[in-house]
């Protein structure tokens, strides 16, 4: 299982390009999982549902499924956040999982910098970011990627010898 990064402040374009990189991925007929870290909290599921009235009710966890899927909604009830190993663990098999987000992580990661929104790049402190992915030409000690070109973002992870 190949796991690569994409990272990048907010607003940068994550998920965006995210979002084009699972078509090439699965076009060349790979397994492709998602790994999206929130840094604020989030709900998927509604209040008044059964499913939430479980979780309120104090379940530690609630399956939900119909003929089109199923999704598994953990509670932490305080624990701590699972790593990242594990969170990969509970992953179903698959040939590449991107994780969006996760600056800090050891993984290998392209980094999406776009100069127009002001904020300073990650490469400079951060040493998993491999490549750069930017709407712009830009000088960095990494390759530069195009952006507009998910192919080629997907053939430079594909290609990167350090990825799982």
């Amino acid at each position: 299982m190949k796991v690569f990064g994409i990272a990048g402040w907010s607003g940068s374009g994550k998920t965006t390009l995210v979002e084009k990189l699972i078509p090439e991925l699965t076009g060349r007929g790979l397994r492709v999982s998602v790994i999206k870290h929130a840094h604020h909290g989030f709900d998927l599921d509604r209040p008044g549902k059964d499913s939430f009235r479980h979780r309120e009710a104090g379940a530690t966890q609630v399956l939900m499924l119909s003929n089109e899927r199923w999704v598994l909604m953990h509670e932490l009830r305080g624990r701590a956040e699972p790593t990242l190993e594990e969170q990969l663990r509970i992953l179903a098999p698959c040939d590449v999982v991107l994780i969006e987000g996760y600056k800090a992580a050891a993984v290998p990661k392209i980094e999406i910098h776009r100069p127009a929104i002001g904020k300073p790049p990650l490469w400079p402190e951060n040493p998993h970011v491999v490549a750069v992915a930017s709407d712009v030409d830009i000088d960095c000690p990494v390759p530069l990627l195009a952006l507009n070109d998910p192919a080629a973002v997907v053939q430079f992870i594909l290609d990167y010898p350090e990825a799982r």
